[in-house]
């Protein structure tokens, strides 16, 4: 692999070729050219060229990407050729949904723990794991060689799980609070923030005064 800097852009289109490759090689295809990709994905041919040329020469001119080493070229560059163990932080609702979500999740990439600070949720299970208080989580997270943590708390309890994750030796944190967290720069954060998404969806929408004058245009054409 080149030693270069990628860019999160880049990092963040794999996983979407990684989905798609594996729906491929389902469905039995051996190769794929990247004009297929593009016009699959809505992706420029030339952008996925350019993002897995960053990492080796993996097509061949004429034929395409063979399916079955693509697959497994970006599992190594994602690292999910090796076992990446995650913890859940936050037993509610959609700690019940991450942990029983596993439709794209790689084999070797799952969650091995929850945990929960409230005396309700401890001891009771979600797809097989016990929830555990929250004063095992250095313990579990060193034994489980838990790499990546994901939080999944209210804003104000979120940075103080951050940084229980951050002592007890994670490297990465996927945050689903509504709160910028703060971490050492050798720790990486992605945040999943619905509401910045969903308001920023409302940019789009098209105006009232515009929708009222189409409604009443509409209701004139109908009339006559």
């Amino acid at each position: 692999m080149k030693t270069l800097k990628i860019s999160e852009a880049v990092v963040r289109r794999l996983p979407i070729y990684l989905r798609h490759l594996l729906e491929l090689k389902q469905r039995e295809v051996l190769t794929v050219s990247s004009q297929d990709l593009g016009q699959k994905l809505d992706l420029n041919p030339a952008q996925i060229r350019k993002d897995l040329a960053y990492f080796g020469d993996f097509g061949r001119k004429g034929i395409g990407y063979d399916v079955s080493y693509l697959i497994e070229q970006i599992k190594h560059i994602l690292k999910l050729d090796q076992k990446v163990h995650v913890g859940l932080v936050g037993a509610g609702k959609l700690g019940h949904a991450l942990c029983n979500y596993t439709v794209y999740l790689n084999d070797n990439m799952k969650i091995v723990a929850v945990f929960d600070a409230q005396p309700s949720k401890i001891n009771t299970t979600i797809n097989n794991l016990r929830v555990q208080p929250m004063e095992e989580l250095q313990s579990t997270v060193i034994n489980n060689r838990i790499r990546i943590g994901i939080i999944t708390v209210p804003a104000l309890e979120a940075q103080q799980v951050a940084d229980q994750f951050v002592e007890a030796g994670v490297e990465a944190i996927l945050n689903f609070a509504p709160v910028i967290l703060k971490v050492p720069a050798h720790i990486r954060v992605h945040t999943a923030d619905f509401t910045t998404d969903l308001f920023s969806l409302a940019y789009y929408l098209q105006d009232d005064e515009e929708g009222k004058d189409l409604v009443t245009h509409d209701d004139n054409i109908n009339r006559t």
